[in-house]
């Protein structure tokens, strides 16, 4: 390998345009992992990066190394290396971890649905990457199986939704761009929205059975067009002395309810 140190250089010039731009992502279906965690997260899953981008100076890194060898030895996939100016540049973060993966964002229909389907969540104008990300987590580690974005969230795969995330969207099935109120109207099972109106609780309620789980915009809440559309509201209890939650605490509290009534 030799480093790359030209700003002219095709690939520089495609994963800056990737970093930044949700657009590039989905035009090109690609965006990057940052981070030896998530590209070995990937990996476990079953997938094999296009490419891995790693600096100079983390190519002296003792765990990036063992990760360049063991993607040689079972890929044989390419290894750029890049100058340490120009790989500050790429990177999604502050303080570079020294390695990134080119990776294609899988594909997946915005508005399929099907009866196997026992846990989703609907997500509408989930702004903040931070708290999309959160709630991808909270979901794969609940049992979610498939996640449903409106068309103003936030972009799931770009490189702060996935660094929250840690890993979680491969163990999802992520569906962005989604009709929510055609979703909710053809979900098989309870369709639950989560409101500070509600005056049943979320622990009065049963969550056995096929679940989808609505959450809104974290200031707006959810739109009446949706509301219509759900089978019941529920509020999670709180004392007087908090107007309300998070709305990636929220999610989370939800989905590991469902989890202990199934479970335990």
């Amino acid at each position: 390998m030799y480093p790359i140190t030209s700003r002219e250089h095709a690939l520089f010039r495609q994963l800056v345009k990737l970093e930044k731009s949700s657009r590039a992502r989905r035009l090109k279906g690609l965006t990057l992992l940052d981070g030896v965690h998530l590209i070995q997260v990937y990996h476990a899953s079953r997938h094999i990066p296009l490419k891995l981008i790693v600096s100079e100076s983390g190519y002296d890194h003792a765990e990036i190394k063992y990760l360049i060898r063991e993607f040689s030895k079972q890929s044989g996939i390419d290894t750029i290396l890049f100058s340490d100016a120009l790989f500050k540049q790429v990177s999604p973060v502050r303080t570079p971890t020294g390695i990134l993966a080119l990776i294609t964002i899988p594909s997946c229909e915005a508005n399929a649905i099907d009866k196997s389907q026992v846990f989703c969540t609907l997500l509408e104008a989930i702004q903040d990457p931070g708290n999309l990300g959160s709630m991808l987590r909270s979901a794969a580690a609940a049992g979610v199986s498939d996640v449903y974005l409106s068309n103003d969230c936030a972009d799931a795969w770009s490189p702060k939704t996935l660094r929250a995330a840690m890993g979680a969207h491969f163990s999802l099935t992520i569906h962005e761009q989604s009709n929510l109120v055609q979703i909710a109207q053809q979900f098989h099972g309870k369709v639950i929205a989560a409101t500070l109106q509600s005056t049943r609780h979320l622990y009065q309620t049963d969550l056995k059975g096929p679940v989808a789980f609505v959450f809104g915009n974290e200031g707006a809440g959810l739109s009446q067009e949706l509301l219509r559309a759900v089978c019941e509201q529920v509020t999670i209890p709180m004392t007087d002395k908090t107007e309300s939650l998070n709305v990636a605490a929220a999610a989370a509290i939800c989905f590991f309810e469902k989890m202990r009534q199934q479970c335990y």
